[in-house]
């Protein structure tokens, strides 16, 4: 049988097929079509459940808040924020989708490192939990647009060089994100000196993909060097599993970890903020396709519906997955490179992965697509973006439908259609 350890909690082989959320993955793609996101819906909310049960069972001010860019549709956050959790939103766009799954505004917590004059007026009149100052630019525009006291806290970039791919680190001494240590205190000076805004606290987000919780602690050790304060917003960051091979910490060792080093460095009368994505997300979703051609070429191209339209992150980031070619549970594998359709040679899913004899027509799964896949998807070679599906109980929904071509040229003025 297939290592299912990657996929979903819920999924099942059943004889020839695979199930998630009860629901057969062969009948998925018989009513929605491939390639499409399959989302198991109660791990969502396990998940979700989990990570508050982590802080709040050992920080009752603990506030979670799902980072809406590792998946930013209403379907996936709807389900989030009726779990308990804030939104972690980045620009007015992120917040509209926010707003529109029916997030509190009071849970939003808005970033940016060059927040516009309507990110920044868009969150202070829909009233945002907090906007993250992340430079001098953004307290200008505090100042110049609100008319009250509005929350914020200031973002620290506290000079930790994350043991992560260089694209998703954002604490080193020269990220683009956050102000330096150095100039914490004349930010500090600044912020005060504008009776509109209330700074609450401060802001750390060192990177993606982290697997060493060590760097999360000196995280926190970083902030507890500066001026201390009543608010502490951690960021996310915790890394998952992608291959079998690999390791991650659970969220409550996380959660006893970062809490643990807060306590110690910061004390307990604190509000605690926390903003995991790809670690909320991540595993709930695969991607679903069919292979269209099985090609030799000295290296063996196993070729499928999808790619780089909807999964990047081996294009940008070297990501690998480990996918499986679904009712082949006993056929002979081959090794071979997952490619998609784009007529791009960086097309590549995930190379060198050993596949069961894969052939024209098989479903193939991808597991761990929950985080930025979604995110980034695209129109590459015209090609349109996939539906969300949800399964739960055995019962699949639609939570974001299948591109059109009509939509593909809706923004095309004067097209012929």
């Amino acid at each position: 049988m297939p290592d299912l350890s990657l996929l979903p909690p819920s999924a099942r082989a059943d004889g020839d097929d695979l199930r998630i959320g009860g629901c057969a993955l062969s009948e998925l793609a018989r009513e929605f079509g491939t390639p499409a996101y399959v989302i198991d819906e109660q791990a969502l909310r396990d998940r979700a459940a989990e990570y508050v049960a982590a802080f709040t069972g050992r920080h009752a001010r603990s506030r979670i808040c799902f980072a809406v860019k590792a998946f930013p549709s209403a379907s996936v956050i709807s389900v989030l924020t009726r779990a308990g959790l804030g939104c972690d939103v980045v620009g007015e766009g992120e917040m509209r989708i926010a707003l529109a799954a029916g997030a509190d505004p009071g849970s939003l917590v808005l970033h940016g490192n060059a927040k516009s004059d309507a990110d920044i007026a868009a969150a202070i009149a829909a009233g945002a939990g907090y906007i993250v100052v992340d430079g001098f630019d953004d307290i200008d525009r505090i100042e110049r647009l609100a008319t009250r006291p509005v929350p914020v806290l200031l973002r620290v970039s506290p000079g930790i060089e994350s043991a992560t791919h260089a694209a998703l680190a954002t604490g080193g001494r020269r990220s683009k994100f956050g102000v330096p240590v150095e100039h914490v205190p004349e930010a500090i000076a600044r912020l005060r000196a504008v009776p509109a805004a209330d700074l609450r606290g401060l802001h750390a987000h060192i990177g993606s993909q982290i697997t060493d919780v060590g760097q999360f602690e000196a995280a926190v050790e970083a902030l507890a060097s500066l001026e201390r304060f009543e608010v502490y917003d951690f960021g996310g960051g915790l890394g998952v599993r992608y291959g079998p091979g690999d390791t991650a910490p659970s969220v409550d060792e996380y959660a006893g970890r970062l809490v643990a080093a807060a306590h110690k460095h910061l004390g307990t009368d604190i509000e605690i903020l926390v903003e995991p994505g790809r670690s909320m997300v991540a595993r709930a979703c695969v991607t679903l396709y069919r292979v269209v051609t099985v090609k030799d070429a000295g290296t063996l191209h196993v070729a499928v519906d999808g790619g780089m339209g909807d999964n990047l992150e081996h294009s940008l980031y070297g990501q690998r997955f480990t996918p499986l070619v679904v009712g082949r549970w006993d056929a002979r594998p081959v090794t071979a490179d997952l490619v998609g359709r784009h007529c791009e040679s960086g097309d590549v899913i995930t190379p060198d992965v050993t596949l069961a004899d894969p052939r024209v027509g098989d479903l193939v799964v991808v597991p761990v697509t929950g985080a930025y896949c979604f995110t980034m998807a695209n129109n590459y070679n015209g090609a349109l973006r996939p539906p969300v599906i949800f399964c739960d109980g055995g019962t699949a929904r639609v939570g974001v439908r299948r591109e059109t071509y009509d939509d593909l040229l809706a923004r095309e003025v004067g097209a012929r259609r």
